[in-house]
């Protein structure tokens, strides 16, 4: 506590005034050590002159805007951070949608080749079976 006595005239009366430089108005609920270090250097809240609660007000505002800041930019970091999990699952999936069609027009083109191979053998076999019959036929007539 300062005190200071002050006579303003010889014929006034003295005036005296007094403040405290305590911290008890801002320790309450806040501590003058705040260091807000996602804060530029210039934009870091300055300790209050305790001692005018206009100032102390306005330390705590900005105080509470740095912690309210902080807390956005983390939320913004966890955003980004699921932002690119998400753009590597995109990129990921669309991988595998492009092996699924690759696979899917190989398929169709082995179910067809497939398809031809067993016609051909059919084929085939009709054409050995008139041959052995036709053969057959032959030696049955000779």
């Amino acid at each position: 506590m300062i005190t200071s006595t002050r006579r303003v005239s010889p014929d006034k009366s003295e005036v005296r005034i007094a403040f405290s430089l305590s911290q008890t108005d801002v320790k309450d609920d806040d501590d003058l050590s705040h260091n807000f270090p996602d804060l530029e250097r210039r934009l870091q809240p300055v300790p209050p002159c305790v001692s005018l609660r206009e100032s102390v007000q306005v330390y705590r505002e900005h105080c509470r805007m740095a912690k309210e800041f902080h807390q956005v930019k983390h939320e913004i970091s966890v955003l980004e951070d699921r932002k690119r999990k998400l753009l590597a699952e995109l990129v990921e999936d669309e991988q595998v949608a492009m092996e699924i069609a690759r696979l899917e027009d190989e398929f169709r083109r082995l179910v067809e080749e497939n398809r031809t191979l067993v016609t051909v053998h059919t084929e085939r076999a009709q054409q050995l079976e008139m041959l052995c019959m036709t053969n057959r036929i032959r030696r049955d007539s000779s």
